[in-house]
C-alpha cells in the first residue's frame, strides 16, 4: 500500500518538458518544465478566478436580474407599483363605466327604472336586519330627508353665491312644463320659435352630441362640480362630442325633433352627482 502511494506521488511530481516547435523548421521556440501537480493547481486556481469574476458580475451588475428565481427589492417594489397602478386603472374604468351608464340612462329617460332597482336592493339588505335596531322617530326621519335634500345643492349654491360659477339661460321663452319629480319629469320645457339659439349654461365639455329616436338631436355637456346639462329636441347641433364650450356659447338650434316632442321647444335638464335639479331655481328663462 505504501509502495503504491509513493508511486502515485512520484507520478504527480515527475517533471515533463513541454516544447513548442516551428512546424516548418522544427526549431524549438518555447519550452516549459511542468508536472501533473502543477497542472492540477493551475487549473484549480483558474477555476477559482473564473468563479470569483462570475460572482462579482452577478452581485454588482444587472445580470442578476436575468437569473431565474432572483427578485431584488427594487424589482419587488416595481412589481408592487405596477399592481397598484393596475388596480387604480381598473377602479377608474369602473367609475367611467358607471358614469357613462348614468349618461345613457339620463338620455334614454330610464332614471325611474334605475331608482326602482336601487330601492329593491335596499329592501333586500334591510330585510336581513332587525328593523327595531335601526328604528328612528318620525321627526328624525323628516330632518334627515331635509338635510339630504339641502346637501345636494350646497356646493353648487356656494359656488354661485361666491361668484365662481354663473349660469347662462340656454334659451329665452315661456316655460310650458315645469320640473316635477312625482311625474318623472326631471326637466323644464321652454317653448320658443324654431331655430332659436341654444346656448351652453356654463363652460364645459361636450360628452354626447347625436340624434336619438325619442329626444331628437341631443347634446349633453359636462361642467365643473360634477354638473351635467342636457338639451333635447333640437333641430340641429353646432358642436360635436369632445369639444370644449364656453358659457353662453351657441351649441344648437331649437326644434321639434324626436318622438316625444309635441311642438317647438327645448327640453332642458340639470344633473348634479346623479341627482336631478330644478333648473328654475338657478336660471331665469323669461
Amino acid at each position: 500500500m505504501a509502495k503504491k502511494r509513493n508511486t502515485f506521488f512520484k507520478k504527480l511530481l515527475h517533471r515533463y518538458r513541454l516544447v513548442i516547435l516551428n512546424e516548418d523548421t522544427f526549431e524549438e521556440r518555447v519550452s516549459f518544465k511542468i508536472n501533473r501537480l502543477g497542472v492540477f493547481l493551475l487549473n484549480g486556481f483558474l477555476s477559482l478566478v473564473v468563479i470569483g469574476i462570475t460572482l462579482l458580475l452577478i452581485i454588482y451588475t444587472p445580470i442578476k436580474s436575468y437569473i431565474p428565481g432572483y427578485t431584488s427589492s427594487s424589482f419587488k417594489k416595481e412589481v408592487s407599483n405596477i399592481s397598484l397602478n393596475i388596480d387604480s386603472l381598473e377602479y377608474s374604468l369602473q367609475v367611467k363605466d358607471a358614469y357613462l351608464e348614468n349618461v345613457r340612462m339620463i338620455l334614454s329617460g330610464q332614471i325611474d327604472s334605475l331608482s326602482s332597482e336601487i330601492d329593491t336592493v335596499q329592501e333586500v339588505i334591510l330585510n336581513d336586519f332587525d328593523e327595531s335596531m335601526f328604528a328612528t322617530s318620525k321627526t328624525d326621519s323628516v330632518l334627515r330627508a331635509q338635510v339630504e335634500e339641502e346637501d345636494k345643492y350646497n356646493v353648487l349654491e356656494k359656488a354661485i353665491f361666491e361668484g365662481d360659477f354663473t349660469f347662462f339661460p340656454p334659451v329665452k321663452g315661456i316655460v310650458s312644463d315645469t320640473f316635477n319629480i312625482e311625474k318623472k319629469h326631471f326637466a323644464v320645457d321652454i317653448a320658443t320659435d324654431k331655430n332659436e339659439s341654444v346656448k351652453s349654461i356654463a363652460d364645459g365639455r361636450v360628452i354626447f352630441a347625436d340624434f336619438t329616436t325619442e329626444a331628437g338631436y341631443v347634446i349633453i355637456i359636462e361642467h365643473r362640480f360634477s354638473l351635467i346639462s342636457v338639451y333635447k329636441h333640437n333641430s340641429s347641433l353646432l358642436k360635436s362630442q369632445g369639444q370644449f364650450v364656453s358659457g353662453g356659447e351657441v351649441i344648437g338650434l331649437t326644434g321639434n325633433t324626436g318622438d316625444f316632442s309635441t311642438g317647438t321647444h327645448l327640453h332642458f335638464e340639470i344633473w348634479s352627482d346623479g341627482n336631478p335639479l330644478n333648473p328654475q331655481e338657478f336660471i331665469n328663462f323669461n
